[in-house]
């Protein structure tokens, strides 16, 4: 009688054993899940540099950035992500008690990589979660500033490419603003935009300076579209109509 409640309770013990380390399992295969869709996330063809990836990933709830390696998306291999997450598991069954684990996992952003592919399991590196700066704004088009110092060219006049330019000039635009002027037949179109990122609507403004009308407008979305050159001056001189 005693071998059978020896025999009993060692069952006991090896089922719980059992009940605790699937529980584990099933909360690593939770943080598994949680950290393949930060891949799914940060999933895409649009290039990134390792610190706008980083970034993105620190963004998502309830995940730490533990290291990030690699110079951007489209460069060698890409760039690889550990990200610590974390899941939970239960068997109310036998233990109420539920199970919390964190673990880490290797995350690839590349163009080559697959949607869905599954993480890495890694050691957690030593040291406290990344911080990444917000990204500086960019600067902004001055779309009401251009409006006021457009030259007026009454009717029956024709617009000077010169006196425009003078304008602009005293903007001070920054840097990255792009600045395109074309002249014709009396008008002079232009567009200040940003450089695109191939994928997103670019950001521009255009203006015409003709007899009797100076207008200044901002594309509507689909016309700044990559490939649609809705931020080209020739629209502005050659507006694009809307789409139907």
């Amino acid at each position: 009688m005693r071998r059978l409640l020896l025999g009993a309770a060692l069952l006991t013990f090896t089922v719980g054993c059992g009940v605790v380390e699937n529980s584990e399992d099933h909360a690593t295969d939770a943080a598994r899940d949680a950290a393949g869709k930060v891949g799914e996330r940060l999933h895409g063809q649009r290039p990134r540099t390792a610190e706008e990836v980083g970034r993105a990933a620190a963004g998502i709830d309830g995940v730490e950035v533990l290291r990030v390696t690699g110079t951007s998306t489209h460069d060698g291999d890409g760039v690889d992500v550990v990200v610590r997450t974390s899941g939970s598991a239960y068997d109310d069954r036998f233990d109420a008690q539920e199970v919390v684990v964190r673990r880490c996992f290797s995350v690839r952003v590349s163009p080559r990589s697959e949607w869905r592919e599954e993480p890495r399991d890694v050691d957690c590196p030593d040291g406290p979660p990344l911080v990444f700066p917000p990204p500086p704004p960019p600067p902004e088009l001055p779309y009401a500033e251009l409006r006021a110092k457009l030259p007026r060219v009454p009717k029956g006049g024709r617009a000077d490419e010169a006196e425009v330019r003078r304008a602009l000039a005293a903007l001070d635009l920054h840097p990255e603003i792009r600045t395109e002027v074309e002249v014709e037949g009396g008008r002079v179109g232009v567009s200040l935009s940003l450089k695109g990122n191939g994928f997103d609507p670019q950001d521009c403004v255009l203006a015409v300076v003709g007899p009797g009308t100076t207008e200044v407008w901002t594309p509507i979305r689909i016309q700044r579209m990559p490939g649609e050159g809705g931020c080209g001056v020739g629209n502005a001189l050659h507006p694009a109509p809307p789409p139907h």
